[in-house]
């Protein structure tokens, strides 16, 4: 439906070698796609959104079981976590690279081949050889890593306007919604079966059906096509890795955005990962639960803490959009401002639930869930219009949440847990 040329750099005459010698371009002849066609596009993007987000938080809501299977502590169960961030990290900018210049569909294709058989395949692996469990969940960041950076362009290639920043904002609630039924499919299936294993044998199933609809449904528009700036592209061939880089350090609107959404990540990941293990445990004080001595842990709090997830992530989601849209008819920074107070009214609620935890588990329940939707607005996109133009570096930064679940997982030995929780002797007397 689509098709590219090839035309010399600035500079640079046919037959010339180098890097850069060559930038595709968008042929200037009319390129079209159905509404229709493009909704399901969009739709399926959507779904497989949706399973890239369980995959992150999946493990967490059967983190007990996994590390009385392989026998990890706490510290070394942070690094779970931590191969997982540090593999997307470094791969996120390779795959914006590539989908800047080759075929986003066949690069989303093997993200999503990638996540899948990594996850299958750590369900088959005994306890002697727990290195594997965590090279494989460094795989499923390399995956996840290819979904997260270019789906998001191919959206903004298939709309336009209002119509992006819609469809953005409904691609981007998948990222609460699929963070939480992580923990509820996890959490689920360890009950239903009593091994933490099955949850990683179903992903694989419903991530088939994606990668199936991603090959007969999706299609990999040129660059720009919404806008239809064929013109524009020709006039101004694409410039290499190292220029785009520049010219973002330059941008100081980027530069200030990515790391506030870094300090952001830094937060939530965190807590994504290690809160059902710390509503666990605080139940276990409270005497409402024994200790998990063995398979299975029969927990509900990741259940309970998923569910909350979902709920509030939506909710957090559509007030961040409508109180920014509202706002912006008196303020043109509403965006940022909005997201700014959310995070701001969320500190409280973070220290309120850590505090109350050893007072009662409710209050802390109640407390940690605007946690959710106070975050999860500045992941709610107004949509550039520039967009579907960025460089791979440039869109790599926003592909989603990451967390410090090393640093987390360090500090979180029982001896912290019971400070928490206001049980450490030491802290009591």
């Amino acid at each position: 439906m689509s098709a590219e040329s090839r035309v010399p750099r600035p500079g640079r005459q046919p037959g010339a070698s180098g890097a850069g010698a060559w930038a595709p371009r968008t042929v200037s002849g009319p390129w079209s796609l159905s509404r229709g066609r493009a909704r399901a596009a969009a739709a399926v993007l959507c779904y497989a959104n949706l399973l890239n987000y369980m995959n992150w938080f999946i493990i967490a809501g059967m983190l007990l079981d996994v590390q009385n299977f392989f026998q990890i502590s706490d510290s070394n169960a942070g690094l779970l976590q931590t191969a997982f961030i540090c593999c997307l990290l470094l791969s996120a900018p390779v795959f914006g690279y590539l989908g800047d210049r080759h075929n986003r569909k066949a690069t989303l294709s093997i993200g999503i081949l990638l996540w899948s058989g990594a996850g299958l395949s750590s369900s088959f692996i005994s306890p002697q050889y727990s290195w594997l469990f965590f090279l494989s969940r460094g795989v499923v960041g390399i995956g996840s890593a290819s979904f997260s950076t270019i789906a998001p362009t191919v959206l903004g290639d298939l709309f336009v306007r209002d119509q992006r920043t819609r469809v953005l904002a409904v691609f981007y609630i998948f990222i609460p919604v699929g963070s939480g039924l992580g923990y509820v499919l996890g959490s689920a299936v360890l009950q239903l079966t009593g091994s933490w294993r099955w949850a990683f044998r179903v992903m694989p199933c419903l991530e088939a059906v994606a990668l199936i609809l991603l090959i007969v449904l999706v299609p990999d528009p040129p660059r720009g096509a919404a806008e239809k700036q064929e013109e524009a592209a020709m006039g101004d061939p694409r410039s290499s890795w190292c220029e785009d880089v520049r010219y973002l350090g330059r941008n100081w609107s980027f530069v200030w955005s990515t790391l506030g959404v870094t300090a952001i990540a830094f937060v939530t990941g965190a807590l994504g990962f290690w809160a059902p293990k710390f509503l666990f445990e605080a139940r276990v004080v409270h005497g409402l639960q024994p200790p998990c001595l063995q398979d299975p842990c029969n927990s509900q709090d990741s259940l309970i803490f998923g569910i909350l997830t979902v709920v509030t992530g939506i909710i957090g989601v559509v007030l961040g959009a409508e109180a920014a849209r509202r706002y912006k008819k008196v303020n043109p920074r509403a965006e940022p401002l909005i997201c700014a107070y959310s995070l701001l009214a969320a500190g409280p609620c973070l220290f309120l639930a850590l505090i109350l935890a050893r007072v009662t588990l409710l209050a802390s329940y109640v407390t940690r869930s605007p946690l959710s939707w106070h975050g999860f607005p500045c992941f709610s996109p107004r949509g550039p219009p520039f967009w579907p133009l960025l460089p791979g570096p440039c869109r790599a930064p926003l592909s989603g949440p990451s967390g410090p679940s090393p640093l987390y997982g360090v500090c979180w030995t029982p001896a912290c847990a019971q400070d928490a929780l206001g049980t450490c002797p030491a802290l009591s007397s």
